[in-house]
């Protein structure tokens, strides 16, 4: 009796497991990385009156040239319902350089993201991306290694992103896509301080896209209601395009946020053209009216070794309001796995 008691229990648990899966994907990237100017914290040594050492930490001028990495594994699993619901959850390990000073550091844990999927609905809980984040073109093409150059770069209004190397906010995301039409919206709650006590305030946003053949164009609406009437609030159009060898964006927006001289309007475009079999040439380009915004723009490359491996690289220049222009340049190696 005890010997099937435990064959049956052997057997449930061997149905549990093949009925889940645990996947792993990502990539990996590596090369040089030039900024002008570059700046970082680094270990700072001085000596007391004593005669005794204290290190502590100084921002100073850094090498303009380092080595760039990234190395990004996702971790996925899910399990599906008999009734066909699929259950699914990720979290992410990722290892960067330290942008400033060229040092690496170490890899770690994000928080999770958690989803149910049934149908045309999918919702997402946790760590997760919101309606500007997952919006068809926002992003554009983004030409560099780093792809450090995009057309939104005009765009000041903080919205609901997926966290890569941190928990994230605590937020839930739900999207239903019926034919060629997908609808999206997100809410989570900011806390911030206010006269030295915590306050909860709302950030939400919504958003539509429609494809025809080869053309997405796609809306979002998105505000955080602040405590005291500093409400702040983003409208995003976008639309993508491809026309044989050619690929394009176009992106428009306007964004109303606490800080005047960064309230206006945002464009810019992005695209990518082959020019042969294995070879693509990227650019970007964003702008915005406001006082404040940062311009950016750049041209790069994408050669394809084959294997998901290829060889990219840019040069393009940052500028902030008036301020003199930033140039910056890489080069490298990435890989999908």
């Amino acid at each position: 009796m005890k010997k099937i008691l435990f064959a049956s229990t052997a057997l449930i648990a061997t149905a549990s497991v093949a009925a889940a899966e645990v996947s792993f994907s990502g990539y990996g990237r590596f090369g040089i990385g030039y900024e002008e100017d570059r700046s970082g914290d680094v270990p700072n040594i001085s000596t007391t009156a004593g005669g005794g050492v204290v290190t502590n930490t100084a921002t100073v001028d850094t090498d303009n040239t380092i080595l760039i990495s990234r190395f990004r594994l996702n971790i996925d699993a899910s399990t599906e319902t008999d009734s066909g619901v699929q259950f699914s959850a990720r979290v992410r390990l990722q290892a960067d350089e330290d942008s400033g000073n060229g040092e690496a550091e170490s890899a770690g844990l994000n928080g999770a993201r958690f989803s149910v999927i049934y149908g045309g609905l999918r919702v997402d809980a946790g760590n997760v991306s919101g309606s500007f984040d997952n919006l068809p073109n926002y992003f554009g093409i983004e030409p560099g290694l780093e792809e450090f150059l995009g057309q939104y770069s005009g765009v000041d209004y903080s919205f609901l992103e997926y966290e890569s190397t941190s928990a994230g906010d605590n937020a839930v995301f739900a999207q239903y896509t019926v034919g060629n039409f997908a609808f999206g919206a997100s809410y989570d709650q900011l806390t911030v301080g206010i006269n030295g006590s915590p306050t909860d305030s709302d950030r939400w946003d919504i958003s539509a896209a429609y494809t025809f053949e080869n053309i997405t164009a796609a809306l979002a609406y998105g505000r955080t209601d602040l405590p005291g009437g500093g409400d702040e609030s983003l409208t995003v159009l976008t639309l993508g395009a491809e026309f044989g060898d050619f690929e394009g964006t176009l992106f428009l927006a306007d964004d109303d946020v606490a800080n005047s001289a960064e309230n206006g309007t945002a464009y810019g475009f992005s695209g990518g053209y082959n020019i042969g079999a294995a070879t693509t040439i990227t650019f970007a380009y964003g702008d915005g009216t406001a006082d404040n915004d940062t311009q950016q723009y750049g041209v790069g490359f994408i050669y394809d070794l084959g294997g998901g491996a290829t060889l990219r690289g840019a040069v393009g220049e940052t500028t902030v309001g008036n301020g003199d222009g930033t140039v910056q340049a890489d080069f490298g190696a990435w890989f999908n796995f």
